[in-house]
């Protein structure tokens, strides 16, 4: 395993567990937390944000230059992730079957637009 692999690993499985104890916090009102909570899960957002970019440093990889293409292909991939979760909140915790089902499956199918947005269709 190359140096850069290993410490992008670490750096973001600390930065995926603080983010993840944060929203824990937040989300869970018997802990009562939910300020210490915003604070632990912007940490783990700043941290996953600083290991991009020193992995990409002892890659040797040009630094991230956004285009209209990358904005609109993160808008795309929101829309789908937040249209996926919301059928699976109406499917499992409002007893909304039916519409969950819909919805979660309009999600996937914008998601699956990602795929020639990024890659292209090609012969």
């Amino acid at each position: 395993m190359k140096k850069s692999s290993f410490v992008a690993m670490v750096l973001g499985t600390v930065s995926t567990v603080l983010f993840a104890l944060g929203m824990c916090m937040v989300l869970i009102p018997e802990w009562n937390a939910w300020k210490p909570g915003i604070i632990w899960s912007c940490a783990g957002l700043f941290l996953s944000f600083i290991t991009l970019f020193i992995w990409r440093k002892m890659e040797h990889k040009n630094p991230i230059h956004l285009s209209a293409k990358t904005v609109v292909a993160v808008i795309i991939g929101v829309i789908g992730a937040l249209g996926f979760g919301t059928g699976m909140c109406f499917a499992m915790v409002w007893d909304r079957m039916a519409a969950g089902i819909v919805i979660g499956l309009i999600g996937i199918l914008i998601l699956l637009c990602l795929i020639p947005l990024t890659k292209g269709i090609t012969d």
